[in-house]
């Protein structure tokens, strides 16, 4: 039986943006303050390097050898990236969680950068490598069981190996959808739970399923719709030039001159207004799914 509406769950997030505009607003200038700093690292670390990759990316005929070095040279972009990258998905992640959990916390946006958010990126790496674990072992046990498979069953071996690669897949996703929880438990509960959900989604895996493939399929209508719109404006505003609205998605990063044209500053702005909904429209049903279920059965929290 499903302990919580699907539909209220996975529309939750329009919800947020419709009734706190203003927290909306400051969440799109918090992504377009990350999205103009970005260049600068990008420029600054990173600069012929990502446009040869770029380049060696459509060529055929590409020196490996080549490619590697200017890989190995982004090495400390990445280094920048990724810690940026995590406090950022979960400054973010925590905003749209006190809108639904704590909204008495307001403070600006509701943002903010403390203790939530440096337990959520601690279960981001948590939860980052024990899904390669995961996956590595999963791989290693299909590949074991395909192997077998083409000794038994010869010809017919190909239909199995996909069988067994639907079912692990298939295994994944069951894995990380009764998992979904743990963010939305940690922040609330002001504890890191790793686990927990696991026992708190039992018997809700196809609600909770139907309720992010709802909410990422009406999120993604939304944004391809705002993006075709913002696309054809753009093409009529540059006279049909086409090659001008491709450079917005492939901007140029051997300078910063050549990156903040008037088209990409922009798209960089519209960008971030839409990642800001996007976000509110992924995260929420999460926190919603969290308060049904803890108010139904507090008492099945029991650490695994």
């Amino acid at each position: 039986m499903t302990s919580f509406s699907t539909t209220d769950a996975a529309f939750e997030g329009f919800r947020v943006t419709r009734e706190r505009p203003r927290a909306l607003l400051v969440w799109a200038g918090f992504y377009l303050a990350i999205n103009f700093l970005m260049p600068f690292l990008l420029v600054g670390l990173g600069g012929e390097n990502l446009n040869a990759l770029e380049a060696a990316a459509a060529d055929p005929n590409v020196d490996t050898a080549q490619a590697l070095k200017n890989v190995m040279a982004l090495l400390p972009l990445y280094a920048v990236l990724i810690p940026i990258g995590l406090t950022v998905q979960s400054v973010m992640a925590a905003a749209v969680y006190r809108v639904v959990l704590r909204p008495e916390e307001k403070g600006f946006g509701f943002l903010r950068l403390g203790a939530d958010e440096l337990r959520l990126i601690l279960l981001t790496i948590t939860y980052a490598l024990i899904a390669v674990g995961v996956i590595f072992g999963v791989a290693l046990i299909a590949g074991l069981v395909a192997a077998a498979a083409a000794a038994v069953m010869g010809p017919a071996a190909g239909l199995a190996g996909l069988a067994i690669g639907i079912f692990a897949l298939g295994m994944l996703l069951f894995g990380a959808v009764r998992l979904s929880l743990a963010p939305a438990i940690t922040f609330a509960e002001r504890r890191l739970s790793v686990l927990e959900s696991w026992s708190m989604t039992r018997g809700q895996f196809w609600p909770m399923f139907a309720t992010y493939a709802l909410a990422t399929c009406s999120v993604l209508v939304v944004v391809m719709l705002a993006l075709v719109i913002f696309t054809a404006v753009t093409a009529i505003a540059t006279g049909g030039d086409l090659k001008a609205v491709q450079n917005m998605t492939q901007p140029d990063m051997g300078s910063l001159g050549s990156y903040f044209t008037p088209r990409m500053i922009a798209y960089t702005a519209f960008g971030a207004l839409l990642t800001a909904v996007y976000y509110a429209v992924v995260v929420a049903p999460a926190a919603v799914i969290y308060q049904r279920l803890k108010a139904l059965r507090p008492s099945s929290l029991v650490e695994l």
